[in-house]
C-alpha cells in the first residue's frame, strides 16, 4: 500500500476544517449532523473521523484554529484589530468564523464537558492580547494607570459585545468610530495631548 505523504495529510486536514466550519456556521453543532459534514467537506465519514476522534474534537479543532488565526492577528495588530477584520469581512473566513465564535459560546453556556476542554485551548487568545499589551505599555503606548490584565479582560468583553451584536443581526458598518473609541481608550494619553 502506498504511504501518504505529510503534506496530503495535511492538505485533507485543512479540506475538513474549511467544509466543517461552514457546515457548523450554517447549521450549529447539533445540525451539522455526518451526513452535512460528508457534504460540506466532499469526503466520507471514514476520511473525516480518520482525522478527527469524533464530531467534538472536530468542533474543538476548528475553533482552536480560529482562535490560533486570532492570536497570530492579535500579536501582530492588536485584539481591535480581529474586530475590525471581522467588521469588514476581511478574515479568511468572517461568516464562518462568527458562526463557529457564536457556537463556542453557546456551548461553554451549557456544556460543562465542553467548557473544561475549551479552557486550555482558550488561553492563547488571552495570552496573546496580554503580550500585546505589555509590548504596548513598554513601547509607552498604552496607559499605565490600569492593570494589563484589565485591559485584557475588557478587550475580550469588547469582542464578545460585538459578537453578539453582529449575532443579532445588527447592522456593523458604523462601529468603526466605536473601536476607535475602544482603541484610544487603552492608549497612554500624553501630557498637552488633545481630548
Amino acid at each position: 500500500m502506498p504511504r501518504v505523504s505529510q503534506d496530503h495529510l495535511d492538505a485533507r486536514r485543512r479540506q475538513i476544517l474549511d467544509g466543517s466550519r461552514v457546515c457548523f456556521a450554517r447549521y450549529g453543532y447539533e445540525g451539522a449532523t455526518v451526513r452535512r459534514l460528508e457534504e460540506a467537506t466532499g469526503l466520507s465519514r471514514g476520511a473525516i473521523f480518520h482525522h478527527f476522534r469524533d464530531k467534538e474534537s472536530l468542533f474543538l479543532a476548528l475553533a482552536e484554529d480560529d482562535a490560533v488565526r486570532m492570536a497570530d492577528v492579535v500579536a501582530e495588530q492588536g485584539l481591535v484589530q480581529v474586530m475590525r477584520d471581522l467588521l469588514a469581512g476581511n478574515s479568511e473566513h468572517p461568516a464562518d468564523w462568527l458562526g463557529t465564535r457564536l457556537e463556542v459560546s453557546r456551548r461553554l453556556r451549557t456544556d460543562p464537558e465542553f467548557r473544561g476542554r475549551w479552557a486550555e485551548r482558550s488561553q492563547q487568545l488571552t495570552e496573546a492580547t496580554r503580550d500585546r499589551l505589555e509590548w504596548q505599555r513598554k513601547a509607552g503606548n498604552l496607559r499605565d494607570d490600569v492593570d494589563v490584565s484589565v485591559l485584557t479582560a475588557f478587550l475580550e468583553l469588547v469582542l464578545e459585545g460585538l459578537v453578539s451584536h453582529l449575532a443579532m443581526g445588527l447592522p456593523g458598518d458604523d462601529l468603526g468610530p466605536v473601536l476607535d473609541l475602544v482603541e484610544e481608550t487603552v492608549r497612554r494619553h500624553r501630557p498637552g495631548a488633545r481630548t
